[in-house]
């Protein structure tokens, strides 16, 4: 079996992360659009365009499943990449979010933090009120978070200051965050210094529905889920690969190999 995995850059490989963690059948795709990096400045059209592109690289290589590792593309683009790709499930990181959020809150006032496109859709607190409409979602967008985190997060005052400025913008007594954005989990250390209540990443709830659906296909084809010593992973990254190894090499704490550039039309 094979994932594919995408996102705008290295965000992404915080649910790689969890997913390898969980599931030791499967070979993985990543695919890494660091090129067109941040989705979150962009418009929703462009960004499904972008992830149209991507969703027909991915099943030209043949996966089994699509996981938009990205809140921005997820918010954008999850109802256009089912339509197109009916032959496989495409999993977003909202919705796993929002149940995992619901689960922790024990006041019911939740805090997201997201780059600007995910906040100005209000997602979460559309998502989180079907599931339950007695919680109060705030988010906010934080413009500067993922570029910054692309280029490679140093742990240093004047970026927690920043990080302090866009939690503080958000009520003081919510009692849980959800990490609305995938780059978030890489500095989470951070957060977690300026933020001492429950924290939620995605990324967790995401690889069990992403294991639910590969248990549900082993089913359904009589497929085999072999146990590997080690999977596959192979990276493609349409930006600068170098600092994608240098910043998921950091991350993921093991070195980045299999690292090419797609081939694209021209």
């Amino acid at each position: 079996m094979k994932i594919g995995i995408f996102d705008s850059g290295v965000g992404g490989l915080s649910v790689l992360k969890k997913i390898k963690e969980k599931i030791n059948f499967a070979d993985i795709i990543y695919y890494g659009d660091s090129l067109n990096a941040p989705y979150g400045s962009k418009n929703i059209k462009d960004i499904q365009q972008l992830c149209l592109k991507i969703g027909e690289f991915l099943i030209d290589n043949r996966v089994d499943v699509i996981v938009i590792a990205c809140n921005t593309a997820t918010a954008a683009a999850l109802d256009v990449l089912k339509e197109r790709f009916t032959s496989v499930p495409v999993i977003g990181v909202i919705t796993p979010g929002a149940s995992m959020a619901i689960k922790q809150s024990k006041n019911k006032k939740i805090g997201v933090l997201s780059t600007p496109l995910t906040a100005n859709t209000k997602i979460y607190e559309k998502v989180i009120t079907d599931l339950n409409p007695k919680y109060q979602v705030y988010q906010k967008g934080c413009e500067l978070l993922c570029p910054m985190i692309e280029r490679g997060w140093e742990s240093s005052e004047k970026n927690k200051e920043l990080l302090k400025q866009y939690i503080s913008a958000l009520p003081t007594d919510i009692d849980t965050l959800v990490l609305g954005c995938t780059h978030y989990p890489l500095i989470r250390g951070d957060i977690e210094s300026l933020f001492g209540k429950k924290i939620v990443d995605p990324a967790e709830e995401t690889a069990m529905s992403v294991l639910f659906e590969l248990n549900k296909i082993s089913l359904k084809t009589g497929r085999k889920k072999s146990r590997k010593q080690k999977i596959n992973i192979d990276y493609f990254v349409t930006g600068d690969i170098e600092k994608f190894k240098s910043v998921g090499e950091k991350f993921l704490g093991e070195e980045v190999v299999n690292v090419y550039q797609p081939i694209t039309e021209s």
